[in-house]
């Protein structure tokens, strides 16, 4: 076997995930700077930051489609070539509108997940599959970490009085910088999709087994690639010979042989989302603000915030084909809800005081004087304490000074927050977040992966659209200890239904699984 070319062709597919990252978390360190650049509202602030979420709702929509028509390498290209003009069309964004626009047309882009995930899962020997198809997650989080230290290091840059920071406008278009570190390796991955082969699966379907041969032989030895062309037209000639349709596709996934797949599908797109992990990530700043660490900080723990991820991440595609799928997922999704609940008790028991102290800190801000009015009032709330700074200073005001006001006047278990939130992002990183694709690429019939895959990663995006879309209004609304309770409950019933009904599926072909599926032997250990 090829292992060098097998290997060769992941990594570069799954560089997808490592553009993904950069997209989703570039933008966490522009939002302070967009806030006030464009004036915008708490609303306005998630349309930014969602508008990805809500472009991959469409492009989710028509993908399987497009995979089944036009084969999965080349719809990986189109994917490439939309990052690529959604990066440089961001940064030359003029207006609120237009921002969101291009951040919109990245998200059609957002489904090199699961067409990655596909194309993997169909080029992968079964005892590699789960590792190679979580390299997905290892480049997302690595993504993930680089921007949060470009993140870091152009704020830091930013303040310098470095000649070349100012002439090249880093001092005053910050966050144009930031989501410009993206353009470069969007073209990389771009011209590196042309070398990787076409789906021999793919190909089968589209009667062109002389080709799909070749591709094989190029993997392994030519008697074990024909066995495996033979084993692979066998099962399609099974489910019909060609790629099912839509409509044909949404009733074999209803149908009794697949339900229980769909089932534990459904469940784990959901609940990889509503657990908050991109409230979490793509708001990382805004998140450690709340804590009362400053503005500097927060960046700097969102940095660590990636460390942690490409680390949990890298222990879990070493452990996925020894531990299993099932033990990762439904133990780590235990370890997640019970990292929430720390968060939740730490913000709970936060209060908030502008005292002498607080005002000897913030006495710099010369805008921030009046706040004296508000001295020796005990706030038992985020919530109070913000709708006050509102209306003594103006929310625009109390937006713009928000990190440093918070890290004066707050009293909280900081650290049990931070450790919880780590907690949780090494728990998603080492379970729901690279087990889900791995899932994805195992669990349905070859005839309807097409579309199967794209439809649940849309649920997962709906949700994860929903959670963006809201959180800036949810935390001047709700607040913080409330939000993190919802996550918990969230995590608990996903844990439940996971443990009840999800199957053990590591070392199988997609050929074993779907007729393990079938015949209802659904592990339970």
């Amino acid at each position: 076997m090829n292992s060098r070319q097998i290997i060769a062709n992941a990594i570069i597919v799954a560089l997808g995930g490592f553009i993904f990252g950069l997209d989703a978390a570039l933008i966490s360190g522009t939002v302070k700077f967009i806030t006030m650049e464009f004036g915008l509202s708490d609303l306005q602030v998630g349309a930014v930051v969602s508008a990805p979420g809500f472009g991959v709702l469409f492009a989710l929509l028509v993908t399987g489609q497009i995979c089944n028509a036009l084969g999965r390498r080349t719809t990986l290209l189109i994917i490439s070539f939309l990052y690529l003009f959604s990066a440089i069309f961001s940064v030359l964004a003029f207006s609120f509108e237009s921002l969101v626009a291009a951040r919109f047309i990245g998200g059609l882009a957002f489904t090199s997940l699961s067409v990655a995930a596909m194309y993997i899962g169909e080029v992968a020997p079964p005892q590699w599959r789960g590792k190679l198809v979580s390299m997905i997650q290892i480049n997302i989080v690595v993504g993930l970490s680089a921007a949060y230290f470009a993140n870091y290091g152009i704020v830091q840059l930013s303040k310098s009085d470095l000649t070349w920071v100012q002439a090249i406008s880093l001092d005053t278009a910050t966050w144009r910088w930031m989501l410009a570190v993206e353009i470069l390796p969007a073209i990389i991955w771009f011209l590196l999709l042309f070398k990787v082969p076409r789906s021999p699966r793919w190909l089968v379907m589209q009667g062109r087994d002389e080709e799909a041969l070749l591709v094989m032989q190029t993997m392994m030895p030519v008697e074990q690639a024909r066995q495996e062309l033979t084993d692979i037209k066998l099962n399609v000639q099974k489910d019909g010979g060609t790629s099912a349709n839509m409509s044909e596709s949404f009733k074999i996934l209803f149908s009794s042989p697949v339900r229980t797949a769909a089932l534990v599908g459904v469940t784990i797109a959901v609940v990889q989302q509503i657990t908050g992990i991109n409230a979490i990530m793509f708001y990382a700043p805004t998140v450690f603000e709340q804590v009362g660490i400053g503005s500097d900080a927060a960046f700097f723990q969102a940095a660590i915030v990636g460390v942690i991820s490409m680390f949990f991440t890298i222990l879990a595609i070493l452990l996925i084909d020894k531990l299993g799928r099932r033990p990762l997922i439904v133990w780590g999704l235990a370890w997640a809800a019970i990292s929430l609940f720390a968060c939740y008790l730490g913000f709970g028991s936060a209060t908030y005081e502008i005292d002498a102290q607080a005002l000897v800190q913030l006495k710099d801000f010369s805008e921030l004087t009046v706040l004296s009015q508000l001295e020796g009032i005990t706030y038992q709330s985020d919530i109070a304490f913000k709708q006050a700074l509102q209306s003594t200073i103006g929310p625009e005001m109390a937006k713009q000074f928000e990190g440093e006001i918070l890290q004066a006047s707050t009293t909280m278990n900081g650290m049990l927050v931070l450790v919880g939130i780590s907690s949780f992002i090494a728990a998603f990183h080492f379970s729901i977040g690279p087990v889900m694709w791995v899932l994805f690429s195992e669990i349905f019939p070859t005839r309807v992966r097409g579309v199967a895959i794209p439809a649940f990663a849309l649920i997962a995006s709906v949700v994860s659209y929903l959670v963006q879309q809201f959180f800036p209004w949810q935390l001047s609304n709700m607040g913080a200890a409330d939000i993190f309770l919802f996550y918990t409950i969230c995590g608990v019933v996903g844990f439940i239904v996971l443990f009840k009904l999800m199957p053990e599926t590591k070392n199988k072909s997609i050929e074993e699984i779907e007729a393990y599926f079938a015949s209802k032997q659904l592990a339970k250990g």
